[in-house]
């Protein structure tokens, strides 16, 4: 703040300024603002890609579809059958998982199924190979490859 000093007042007291000069506050902002504008580098909104020309070859030989189901009791499925024990179904897992073209797994688990068996199903999978697997009632679809 400035005092004026040398006013006309008769009581002798110089009066305090109550105005404060903002133009050197406004000198600046604009000289900020126009460094800014200048240091700011152009930006592209585009991504230069080299797409492939052409259209890719048809599929030959679609994959086989293997359902494996687990009902309200926890009884495993493969394709319909009924499969007794945990070996009965691994062993039929190492075959889908050795065909040249691995076939797509719909795990299809009922609601009220026991979590332990539909993760032991799940984990069977992954450990013995087959690499696309999927669970038919979400939106997912798990591709390992």
């Amino acid at each position: 703040m400035g005092m004026n000093v040398g006013s006309g007042s008769s009581s002798g007291d110089p009066e305090v300024m109550i105005d404060i000069n903002t133009t050197p506050l406004i000198d600046v902002m604009l000289v900020l603002l126009i460094m800014l504008i200048i240091t700011i580098p152009i930006q592209l909104h585009a991504v230069n890609l080299n797409m492939p020309v052409g259209t890719p070859p048809p599929q030959v030989v679609k994959p086989e579809v293997v359902k494996i189901d687990i009902d309200e009791r926890s009884v495993v499925f493969w394709n319909g059958e009924e499969v007794p024990d945990r070996a009965t179904l691994e062993a039929k897992m190492k075959a889908a998982a050795e065909q040249a073209v691995q076939p797509e797994v719909h795990l299809r688990p009922n609601k009220q199924a026991k979590y332990e068996v539909v993760a032991a199903v799940m984990a069977a999978t992954q450990r013995i190979g087959l690499t696309k697997m999927g669970i038919v009632g979400s939106e997912q679809f798990i591709d390992g490859k």
